[in-house]
């Protein structure tokens, strides 16, 4: 679902099967912004944090996680460098804000096209 409403929205993506994977396609291949999700197989979310903020500490994040505790680790995340989070299932609307506001510096001043107040 991300990858399509990404590209439907006019965004080149590149998708990874796991953390491990998404840095090392990230080391060969930069991109303007990068998603991840916390809970992932053989390398999760919070340590590909760690290690993109490392070695490329300009890039944006965002992350994303559904499971039980997400708010906690999502604030985690972001003490880690994230500049963004979702917190599961999020609408494709709520998605492109978090992407376009990373894009623009991480900047959340603007209406949210979902009518959120928070």
């Amino acid at each position: 679902m991300l990858g399509e409403v990404l590209r439907l929205a006019g965004h080149e993506v590149s998708l990874a099967a796991d953390g491990r994977e998404g840095v090392e396609l990230y080391r060969a291949a930069p991109a303007d912004l990068v998603i991840t999700d916390l809970f992932m197989p053989k390398q999760e979310g919070l340590e590909t944090i760690i290690q993109l903020r490392a070695s490329f500490p300009g890039v944006p994040i965002i992350a994303m996680s559904g499971r039980p505790l997400a708010g906690r680790l999502l604030e985690v995340a972001q003490r880690l460098g994230a500049i963004g989070v979702l917190e599961k299932s999020f609408s494709a609307d709520e998605l492109l804000f978090a992407v376009e506001s990373a894009l623009r510096g991480g900047e959340q001043d603007g209406e949210d096209p979902t009518g959120s107040s928070e």
